[in-house]
């Protein structure tokens, strides 16, 4: 293979056998499941890199468990994690600060294209009787454990599309072949063509346990908010680079 042909052909890794496809990345019955809650303003500060603000008198996260069966280039699988209520520039967003999920595809191509702080484990979403229920183990040890009352009010989906285009952020990390940093970016993404099929809330729990490699427990829950269950349609927008590190 001549050079020409490596520039031609080199999208992501490996160069003959790439780990996900180019976009666009459509998502079709997207489920979520998120609950809101309260934690502690100085474990926010820890964890938030700046230039990114949080609002220190209402310290809020969403832990979110998201199930996606229809997904372009990635197939059929789920994820959770947690994003956080962020202002960039006065502009209200989202900080994706953790995520875990069962598919190789997304977890190379979200890191490698986006930043996505994705880890492989084995979260699950799915209606247990009158229950929603999301569950997130790290090998055999349950991290998290969240629940809701399926479908007990419908929300103004509205209002629940304008939250789904607000910015989200991700801080990208890619490091030089001698393990210094050679990519560390503050990554800005938006999601895209959203339908909203439905929103419901209803009364929710979330339970978080400690890991040394999954540290979900790190934001704790001092009190669950609101709990949201929606189905969408949506695009994945590619992303653009705010704030560079390194420069």
């Amino acid at each position: 293979m001549n050079i020409i042909d490596v520039k031609r052909n080199a999208f992501a890794m490996p160069l003959t056998s790439p780990s996900f496809p180019p976009g666009p990345y459509r998502f079709v019955n997207r489920e979520f499941l998120i609950v809101t809650y309260r934690t502690d303003p100085d474990a926010l500060r820890a964890v938030v890199p700046e230039p990114l603000l949080i609002d220190a008198a209402n310290p809020i996260v969403k832990y979110e468990f998201i199930r996606m069966p229809d997904s372009t280039g990635f197939g059929d699988y789920t994820e959770s994690g947690q994003v956080i209520p962020v202002t960039l520039d006065g502009v209200h967003g989202g900080y994706v600060h953790s995520m875990y999920l069962n598919d190789e595809a997304p977890i190379a191509g979200g890191r490698e294209l986006w930043g996505f702080p994705k880890k492989l484990a084995s979260p699950q979403l799915r209606a247990e009787i009158d229950t929603l229920l999301g569950t997130l183990d790290y090998g055999p040890v349950r991290v998290a454990t969240a629940t809701m009352g399926y479908k007990h009010r419908a929300l103004d989906t509205a209002a629940v599309l304008a939250g789904l285009l607000a910015p989200n952020y991700l801080l990208k990390i890619i490091p030089h072949v001698d393990g210094t940093p050679r990519i560390c970016e503050l990554v800005r993404y938006f999601l895209e063509d959203i339908t909203v099929k439905g929103a419901w809330a209803g009364p929710a729990a979330l339970e978080l346990f400690h890991h040394a490699l999954a540290p979900v427990a790190q934001l704790p829950v001092l009190e669950v908010i609101s709990g949201t269950h929606l189905m969408t349609d949506m695009t994945l927008g590619m992303g653009q680079v705010v704030h560079d590190y390194l420069a």
